[in-house]
């Protein structure tokens, strides 16, 4: 008997399948997150390095307390869950984040990737939402997809990559939703990052800095997120963002 060819596992992984696996990867999660009823989503990002122990542990213990009050705040909303936290699922920041959702009882999300050195999905996820992705781009599109607001811990080269991703999809109006993008950490971020001067050099524009806001405890990023979240709309599942179709197109 034939081995039909979606079930050959040498040809799935072959690079002429290439577009079989990244179609998967959008097929499968859309499939998991209808049968989940997840509508929409509040991300986290931010370093695997920074632990509840070592130099920078309150990130860590700011981060699950910010998941935890938010999901608090979201069980009492009408309706099913609304913005269920999501995080890269693996440990540090993107742990605390989960960790914090489940303390409150609620629903978490493990968007992981499959790296040389091997990110395991934490503990904290929810059975059922931790998603394995070979593509990071992949990835970075189910992040934006159901994303209705980013909170941005510390982080490195990782972090930068979907911080900047998004801070580009939203400063050229790609997506027909407003994301609100909190900064944790004002202090690491200015130091990291000298907004003001790719200003004076003219990289950016004034009004750019404006697309995202600073926090520095887990009350005042609460209160924006309290502020701009659409808890008025009617949700739908998932409650896809959708690509801004140009005015002449």
């Amino acid at each position: 008997m034939k081995e039909p060819s979606y079930g050959n596992g040498a040809f799935i992984a072959s690079d002429d399948a290439r577009p079989l696996r990244i179609l998967a990867e959008y097929l499968q999660p859309l499939f998991r997150f209808r049968q989940a009823d997840i509508h929409d989503t509040v991300a986290f990002f931010g370093s695997s390095r920074i632990g509840a122990e070592g130099p920078m542990r309150r990130y860590y213990d700011e981060a699950r307390e910010l998941a935890r009050r938010l999901t608090e705040w979201s069980n009492t909303l009408p309706g099913k869950q609304r913005f269920v936290v999501c995080s890269g699922g693996g440990g540090g920041i993107m742990e605390a984040a989960n960790r914090g959702a489940a303390d409150a009882g609620g629903r978490t999300i493990g968007l992981n990737i499959g790296l040389p050195r091997e990110q395991k999905p934490n503990a904290f996820i929810t059975p059922g939402l931790s998603f394995e992705f070979r593509y990071f781009f992949m990835r970075k599109l189910w992040f934006s997809h159901l994303a209705r607001a980013l909170v941005v811990f510390p982080g490195g080269f990782g972090t930068m990559d979907e911080l900047w991703e998004m801070l580009t999809l939203t400063q050229t109006r790609k997506l027909d939703r407003d994301i609100p993008i909190v900064l944790y950490g004002s202090r690491y971020w200015n130091e990291i990052i000298d907004f003001r001067a790719m200003i004076r050099h003219g990289v950016i524009d004034e009004a750019d800095v404006a697309l995202f806001s600073f926090a520095d405890d887990p009350d005042a990023a609460l209160n924006i997120l309290k502020a701009r979240l659409p808890t008025h709309e009617e949700a739908t599942t998932p409650a896809f963002a959708k690509s801004r179709t140009p005015a002449n197109g």
